[in-house]
């Protein structure tokens, strides 16, 4: 196995003019515009592919960190999308960019939207993976879907990821097995797993932007690289994956086969090579 980097990285803390203390690490030379990495529902630092990280890393300055309330980082978790693109404005400030890139996976790809929307001249590129545009179809489903699945995968002695983020093939059993072991592998100076109260208003956080009204996405005019399996099962690739990528004035589009919502995860040196040239 090629050595990893994001393992053992150093977990730091910075003071946001929010008094939120975040918790992130980085990885690369710090140099170019850095990549902020916005990840899923649920999440900590812990969750990131460390494939995936190390990957990007080769090339560029990238930081992983906790939403306020999640994980290490003090506050409590906001309760609507756009609060979280409040949220990663704050935690951006605080670091001193004035630009940024953002890798937005599931939730993270629906506060990256929202991101762009609030403060647009902040972005330079992103990419969304395994997300949808507010008000998509079937988005609002996500907490019946995540609680069948949790029970699912609490009878079996699974992780809920095994379900949510992978196909119930023989090549998606397989990649899920690997990823929730790659996911197992530092040992040291892990991060707190979120709390139930904080994941459940998560849950109703993106329930809410799955039953509002449309954005006009339209006013995105930065390059955005749209990515999902072909069978996404928490946020619908059809119609939802699609319809991003039709309605971003500046987008392309890599949906890959077999492959449910953590197809970057299921796809992951593929993805990274992609991701590279993009950014």
């Amino acid at each position: 196995m090629t050595e990893m980097h994001y393992i053992k990285a150093e977990n730091k803390r910075i003071l946001a003019s929010n008094s939120v203390e975040y918790v992130y690490r980085e990885l690369g030379e710090k140099n170019g515009v850095p990549i902020i990495a916005l990840n899923h529902l649920s999440a900590n630092l812990d969750n990131w592919d460390p494939v995936i990280i190390d990957g990007l890393a080769k090339d560029h300055w990238i930081i992983t960190f906790d939403y306020q309330g999640v994980g290490g980082s003090t506050g409590n978790v906001p309760d609507t999308i756009q609060g979280m693109a409040e949220d990663t404005v704050n935690f951006i400030n605080a670091l001193g960019f004035s630009r940024v890139n953002i890798l937005g996976f599931s939730m993270g790809g629906m506060v990256a939207q929202e991101l762009m929307e609030q403060k647009p001249a902040l972005v330079e590129k992103a990419i969304l993976a395994g997300t949808g545009p507010r008000g998509g179809q079937g988005i609002s489903d996500i907490i019946k879907i995540s609680d069948f699945e949790l029970l699912r995968a609490i009878a079996n002695f699974k992780d809920v990821k095994t379900y949510l983020f992978f196909t119930r093939t023989s090549n998606g059993k397989n990649s899920a097995s690997a990823f929730i072991s790659r996911l197992k592998i530092r040992k040291d100076n892990r991060d707190k797993t979120i709390n139930w109260f904080a994941y459940r208003k998560q849950l109703h956080a993106i329930k809410r932007w799955g039953e509002d009204s449309k954005a006009d996405l339209s006013k995105i005019k930065q390059p955005i690289l749209v990515v999902n399996g072909d069978h996404d099962i928490m946020v619908p690739t059809t119609p939802n994956t699609y319809d991003l990528h039709e309605r971003l004035t500046n987008s392309e589009l890599i949906i890959y086969k077999d492959s449910g919502h953590g197809s970057i995860a299921q796809n992951n040196v593929a993805f990274v090579k992609s991701a590279n040239l993009f950014y």
